[in-house]
């Protein structure tokens, strides 16, 4: 609908988008609990593996996916945002579907979501730097603000008027995927002149790049772990990114609006890939059952 008739979803704009993903990383933050930074305790090497895939794999991809497809400068600067990106809570949802690990994924997407205030802004800039000159201060001031605050003002909620939280809990879900829905329709619209004449090309890099992330997160998990539930858990989580933050980042810190598009774009195309691999994830845990 977006891209056909964009009045239906740019409105939709401006702080609105901004304002929207405070209000998913709210939601995110009110369905944490400090018990879940505890359970990163007992497991460390699983964490930290999913982490460090998420923030090695997936910006190594972006970057070279973008020279690969000879992408124009603003669409390989988004790509390589969106890929320096942590999880998001799609991830969570999921790890449930296709009978993962949740907990780890919770742990895992909590623990990526706050180091992505260092690591986000740093890779970002050092691998866009052949394509533009970026501050990263200017990412790590934003990511600080759309990321920190929201979810730690949900962390403390919880911890402090749990009865509240707890009622609202249920239909965080609900609103995160309306939320995001308007903010990647609001972006695919502004930009569905240039999406639909030369997205082609940004769409392969954007197939090819959460296939890998998927399949890599899978590969080199299960290599290590010998564990098929945690590597399924780590690839939902390395193939699947806060496109919304990716999106946010892009329009607060980049002149050009057509940055934006490739983390809309990849919003779509993990989720799709989501979908199947829960399908294909939960069909081989019920193998494994018999």
């Amino acid at each position: 609908m977006a891209l056909y008739h964009p009045p239906s979803f740019t409105w939709f704009s401006g702080s609105l988008i901004t304002l929207g993903l405070g209000g998913i990383m709210l939601g995110m933050g009110i369905t944490l609990q400090w018990k879940d930074f505890k359970d990163v305790a007992r497991t460390p090497s699983w964490v930290l593996l999913g982490v460090t895939l998420q923030f090695t794999v997936m910006p190594f991809l972006g970057w070279i996916l973008g020279i690969i497809f000879e992408l124009p400068p603003f669409f390989a600067v988004g790509l390589i945002l969106v890929s320096c990106c942590p999880g998001g809570t799609a991830s969570n949802v999921i790890a449930y579907l296709a009978k993962a690990h949740v907990a780890l994924s919770v742990a895992m997407t909590a623990v990526s979501t706050f180091t992505a205030i260092i690591f986000t802004p740093i890779l970002t800039a050092q691998l866009s730097g052949t394509y533009v000159d970026i501050a990263a201060s200017g990412l790590f001031f934003s990511t600080l603000k759309v990321v920190l605050l929201p979810i730690s003002t949900g962390i403390l909620f919880n911890r402090y008027f749990p009865n509240t939280t707890q009622k609202c809990v249920p239909l965080a879900p609900p609103v995160a995927v309306i939320l995001i829905t308007l903010i990647v329709a609001s972006i695919i619209g502004q930009g569905s002149a240039i999406i639909l004449s030369a997205g082609l090309q940004l769409l392969y890099a954007l197939l090819i790049l959460h296939f890998l992330g998927f399949f890599v997160g899978f590969l080199f998990s299960y290599w290590l772990l010998k564990n098929p539930t945690v590597s399924k858990t780590i690839a939902i989580e390395v193939g699947m990114q806060n496109s919304g933050l990716g999106v946010v980042l892009a329009q607060e810190n980049f002149t050009n609006p057509m940055t934006a598009i490739p983390a809309a774009m990849s919003s779509l195309v993990h989720s799709i890939y989501g979908s199947v691999f829960t399908v294909l994830f939960g069909q081989s845990s019920k193998k494994n059952n018999l």
